[in-house]
């Protein structure tokens, strides 16, 4: 039976807390995946450099078995009673798996899903999910698989969450052939990949990036 797994885009997301999931996620052939928006047609990404289609609205989709929600400076702007917001909420109770990446879990806190969960994002939007109801943790993935929920942090988790999501959905087997097929083996030339992990330097270059991109 085949798996329908909707990824919302929406504009000034990031690309890929979408493109890593679907890259893995598609690649099991039991398992479909859809772009789904507010409207079809393209969205830009959050520095306006790339373009991404919506197939299918939400009414067209109403009841996906997984939800991946990606994140990205544009979910600031869909916090409160937006159709994304509403579509995660009616959504939910018949899914298999909500899930997001990044600062998608503020679209799922939104929606009332996290409300007394531990949960993850970025690092850099703690403060934002815990006054949305949710209670922030360091970690790569966090699983509450009693409800159905899993949420990832910044960005390339997204990547690990989809792998443990073939895994839950399918099998450990199915799991590590859409890794290997991906070539998901991170050799990262530097240890560097959290704020904990860097100095003052760094992080101070990092706050000249977001500023010339905001």
């Amino acid at each position: 039976m085949t798996v329908q797994v909707a990824i919302p885009l929406f504009p000034r997301m990031t690309a890929l807390d979408a493109i890593g999931p679907y890259e893995v996620l598609q690649r099991i052939p039991s398992i479909d995946v859809t772009f789904v928006g507010a409207e079809r047609g393209q969205i830009r990404t959050e520095n306006g450099m790339l373009g991404l289609t919506v197939d299918a609205t939400f009414d067209d989709l109403p009841a996906p078995d997984v939800v991946v929600v990606p994140g990205g400076i544009g979910t600031r702007a869909l916090l409160d009673d937006t159709p994304l917001v509403r579509w995660v909420r009616t959504a939910h109770p018949t899914t298999r798996f909500t899930t997001s990446v990044c600062t998608g879990s503020l679209v799922l806190a939104a929606a009332g899903l996290l409300d007394g969960l531990t949960a993850t994002t970025h690092w850099g939007a703690f403060d934002a999910l815990e006054k949305l109801g949710a209670t922030p943790v360091s970690e790569r993935v966090v699983e509450h698989l009693d409800e159905r929920i899993i949420t990832a942090a910044g960005v390339s988790s997204g990547i690990d969450m989809a792998i443990r999501l073939v895994s839950l959905l399918v099998d450990d087997l199915a799991a590590q052939a859409a890794q290997v097929f991906v070539e998901y083996d991170p050799q990262p030339p530097f240890d560097a990949g959290h704020p904990s992990k860097v100095g003052a330097d760094v992080m101070e270059r990092l706050a000249e990036y977001r500023l010339a991109r905001s």
